[in-house]
């Protein structure tokens, strides 16, 4: 009997998780901690969603109608738990258990098309496929510059609340929605922020007219190029340019869609009251002193680097894991990695938007192409080769959410082919 192995029991992974039970497949889930929900345990206290509660869900499975339109992150955590309570995972998953190793079984076909061995802290199985769901947001990445800077710093990852902070001068590296919800946080608390912003960015806001705006009903008769420009001119009438805010770099890329966009009002607001600086790229450090790329110079207490993750595997040999830009290079809307079959990523890619309903459809697409597999045989149907030649590779973990929903209808077009061909190439083949 085939049996499939899931890596990590975050909202990745138990979305997997219950899609491919619901779909009959037998399944072990091992997840590091003694708990699901990753990185939502421990993110900062003013993290709140910054998609609409009624578009940020579980298949069949809505958040509480109590919980306000943007929930913040301790609900969101109680609601990730819920489902995982709902459906009984908890009974299934395999909790304190770290993956140690995710090996190939040796064949002389492609990589993976044996099945997989999966190491963990309590032993070893052989399994015929593998969803990796283990997160991008948990190994962090901070830049080094010359000199020592001799403050305090921490990751975004690393903070909680404004407690952790020494001094009242902070400095917030990085300019994304961490980033500027940092600053925010740090301005609020009445102590004073300095943020590192070396491209000019969009802001938006969360909601236009008292509505979040993926629930808009009037942007949705828009194509996508459309949505891009109405969005622009809409935060223009509510926030203003870039122009308008002191230090603000002019943004390079004409649309949203081109460059870096951060869903976030709140940091100009602080910006225009006087709590919030913006500076340019660090050049250097000298104790407390940061040296700026523009030749100033000033000294802060604390820095905060909101800087990103890198997208980790370590279970994987690196030499299976092609990179580009730092991430795996991927295929069929960010599931199949290169050169691998049977081996699979769910989470690995971040379309803008609601992020909960991304991991229950790219699963659906692992079903199928499981299935597609199973009814191959012993060493599988090579989709992996398969969509791979006929696709353009990935590397992006952040992606316009137009650009990965037409990756996902041309992969669902390609399995449906795929297996139309194979279908009718079975009574031809049993006739010879």
């Amino acid at each position: 009997m085939t049996r499939y192995c899931i890596i990590g029991a975050g909202a990745a992974g138990i979305s997997a998780l219950q899609q491919l039970r619901q779909a009959g497949y037998d399944v072990d889930c091992f997840e590091k901690s003694g708990r699901v929900g990753g990185h939502w345990h421990t993110d900062y206290e003013a993290l709140h969603l910054i998609t609409a509660r009624d578009m940020t869900h579980f298949e069949d499975f809505p958040m509480p109608a109590h919980y306000p339109h943007f929930p913040r992150r301790d609900q969101v955590r109680d609601y990730i738990e819920s489902y995982a309570h709902h459906h009984g995972l908890y009974d299934i998953i395999q909790f304190n258990t770290e993956v140690l190793s995710v090996t190939p079984v040796p064949t002389e076909g492609p990589v993976g098309s044996a099945g997989w061995t999966v190491t963990t802290s309590n032993g070893s199985n052989v399994y015929d496929g593998v969803i990796v769901a283990n997160g991008h947001l948990w190994d962090k990445k901070v830049p080094r510059f010359p000199g020592e800077f001799t403050g305090k710093q921490l990751h975004s990852s690393e903070y909680n609340n404004v407690k952790d902070i020494d001094g009242n001068r902070v400095l917030v590296v990085g300019a994304g929605n961490s980033g500027c919800d940092l600053a925010v946080d740090v301005a609020q608390h009445r102590l004073e922020a300095d943020i590192v912003i070396r491209e000019g960015t969009y802001f938006q806001p969360k909601a236009y007219f008292g509505k979040p705006r993926q629930e808009l009903d009037f942007l949705k008769q828009f194509a996508p190029d459309e949505v891009d420009l109405i969005s622009r001119l809409l935060a223009r009438v509510s926030i203003g340019e870039w122009s308008d805010y002191p230090g603000m770099p002019e943004p390079k890329h004409r649309t949203l869609a081109e460059g870096s966009t951060v869903v976030n009002s709140l940091l100009p607001y602080w910006v225009q009251h006087g709590r919030v600086g913006i500076v340019p790229g660090i050049e250097r450090f000298e104790g407390k002193t940061v040296h700026f790329t523009d030749g100033t110079a000033r000294e802060y207490d604390t820095i905060l680097w909101a800087t990103g993750f890198h997208s980790s595997v370590p279970f994987l040999d690196a030499n299976l894991v092609p990179r580009r830009k730092g991430a795996p290079i991927r295929y069929g809307a960010g599931i199949i990695p290169e050169g691998l079959e049977k081996l699979y990523y769910v989470g690995m890619i971040a379309p803008r938007g609601p992020q909960i309903p991304v991991y229950g459809m790219q699963t659906k697409l692992v079903a199928r192409m499981i299935g597609l597999h199973e009814n191959a045989g012993e060493h599988g149907a090579n989709i992996g080769a398969y969509i791979s030649g006929l696709q353009d590779s990935e590397d992006r973990i952040d992606i316009v959410r137009a650009i990965w929903e037409d990756q996902m209808k041309d992969t669902e077009r390609l399995l449906a082919a795929f297996a139309a061909a194979h279908s009718a190439a079975v009574p031809a083949a049993s006739n010879a």
